[in-house]
């Protein structure tokens, strides 16, 4: 978990950094599991938890490049995450779709397109911010 979640994005960032164009953006992928307790889940919380705070001070630190970084911390998505239960169990599906304000699971598609807005001069103004995405859930 350190190694993936926390570890492998802080030093690919500081190792990219001189590359890195002035105003680019970073996008760090959390997840709502840091606000929200569910299931078995403490290890892979506790390091999106870092994660949103590193995306903080990499958007004071990469300001000197005027480079943008924010955290994007998705709800339950149909992918293949925990052994594809929320895409391949229609139960587990049914039951996260019924307490969402939207009345479905995300998609990849939900995800991405979010990604590539806080990446686009469109959001050149955001900075800093953790965005939920999740289709409108314990809100």
């Amino acid at each position: 978990m350190y190694a993936v979640h926390l570890k492998a994005p802080y030093l690919l960032t500081q190792k990219l950094f001189p590359f890195l164009n002035e105003n680019g953006a970073i996008v760090n992928i959390s997840s709502r599991l840091t606000r929200f307790t569910f299931g078995d889940f403490s290890s892979y919380a506790i390091m999106k938890s870092a994660l949103e705070t590193l995306s903080k001070y990499m958007a004071k630190e990469f300001a000197i490049k005027k480079i943008r970084v924010n955290t994007l911390a998705p709800g339950a998505i149909a992918t293949d995450f925990g052994g594809g239960a929320v895409r391949d169990n229609k139960e587990y599906n049914n039951l996260i779709a019924s307490q969402k304000a939207l009345g479905r699971v995300g998609l990849p598609d939900d995800i991405w397109s979010v990604v590539a807005f806080l990446c686009s001069d469109d959001a050149k103004w955001i900075n800093a911010q953790r965005l939920e995405v999740s289709g409108g859930i314990h809100f």
